[in-house]
């Protein structure tokens, strides 16, 4: 599989990678837990069918010390016990939210009530921003179809 686009050599998609970029650090840098990050951000490029970002997301994950078992079982982390609490609540408005075409009322409250119990403003605001941003990062790469599997944690600075 070849890329249908270079995204880094074209003007337009270059720049908005890279404000995309800015906005990944100001969540990258806030108190929403990295784990916590990295979780989110498999499941929605799970559902999202983008491999690109689902090898990028396991290999940083388990370069930062996740457990094999833990990324492996994100897909099914409802039945997993290997999750905690707050993660749960976590991969469940990320499915939400991911899916949003899909649900007549969008994220119900249930999700957001469940996920404000284990996280305060700042980070519910960084989880918000996470699940926007990778689902724009997803839907750039498989529009592009960017080939998946060469991945190196750190590769992008």
């Amino acid at each position: 599989m070849e890329a249908r686009l270079n995204l880094f050599a074209n003007p337009v998609a270059g720049s908005l990678i890279k404000h995309f970029n800015a906005a990944g650090k100001a969540i990258a840098d806030s108190s929403l837990p990295a784990a916590t990050q990295e979780l989110v951000k498999i499941r929605a490029s799970q559902i999202n069918g983008c491999a690109f970002c689902a090898d990028m997301h396991t290999k940083d994950a388990t370069a930062a010390g996740e457990s094999a078992t833990r990324l492996h079982l994100v897909a099914t982390w409802r039945e997993a016990t290997v999750f905690t609490e707050a993660e749960r609540a976590a991969l469940e408005l990320a499915e939400q939210a991911t899916r949003i075409a899909d649900a007549a009322g969008g994220v119900t409250d249930e999700a957001w009530a469940n996920a404000a119990k284990h996280y305060d403003e700042e980070q519910l605001g960084a989880l918000i921003g996470i699940i926007a941003l990778i689902n724009a990062y997803n839907r750039v790469n498989v529009i592009n179809q960017q080939p998946a599997g060469d991945y190196v944690p750190g590769m992008f600075g």
